[in-house]
């Protein structure tokens, strides 16, 4: 069987890359064993960032068109659930909580009180209480979705985010190296550089080592 040569081709960078990781990794700790080198920990923290940032360069686009949709997807969940409500941090701190064996513990809790109704008083609503556990674990179904999609987007956004910042960078770069001879660049370059200015102010400056 013939492969197209780009299947070939893609699968041939994935395996050198591979092999360069297990080379690198294999390296490094034979160079800790028996050298014992200082900057071992940098190394490690620089093979989990490989390892861990294992998607592929995001390069994607959205319309204005589906951006609309999206929103006009999110007006109409807000529409069909009308009654959400907007919690305090005391609110949050006087209610129970609800945790992963919640739902099944309130769906057990109703299925007992609809089986024995003549054990309750007048004053403990069943119907109400019903009505509760079912909107609870509607709800559980929709936080679930919900929180995923909350999840992948958040995740892609740092992600492309990331990328963003690093060519940002790189752009910066080339801007302050060319308005040395460039008329006019200048004050694009000194506008970039504020970035930089304010993350160096924002960052506090190391407490100097006590003497004994």
């Amino acid at each position: 069987m013939k492969f197209p040569t780009s299947f070939v081709s893609t699968r041939i960078k994935s395996a050198a890359i591979n092999l360069k990781l297990i080379c690198n990794v294999t390296a490094i700790i034979l160079s800790y064993y028996f050298f014992n080198f200082s900057a071992f920990p940098e190394k490690i923290l620089t093979i989990k960032k490989i390892i861990i940032m294992s998607y592929q360069n995001i390069s994607a686009t959205v319309s204005a068109a589906d951006l609309q949709a999206v929103k006009d997807a999110i007006a109409v969940i807000q529409q069909k659930l009308p009654f959400l409500v907007n919690l305090t941090a005391d609110e949050r701190k006087s209610i129970l909580k609800t945790g992963p064996n919640s739902l099944s513990f309130v769906q057990n809790a109703q299925q007992a009180a609809q089986n024995n109704p003549d054990i309750f008083p007048k004053s403990f609503d069943v119907t109400e209480f019903t009505s509760d556990v079912t909107l609870f674990a509607v709800l559980t179904e929709i936080n679930t979705a919900v929180a995923q999609l909350g999840s992948s987007i958040d995740d892609t956004r740092m992600a492309v985010g990331g990328e963003a910042m690093k060519e940002a960078t790189q752009v910066y770069t080339y801007v302050k190296t060319a308005a040395a001879s460039t008329p006019g660049l200048k004050p694009v370059a000194d506008q970039l550089g504020q970035r930089f200015q304010k993350a160096s102010a924002a960052t506090p400056a190391p407490t100097p080592a006590a003497h004994p």
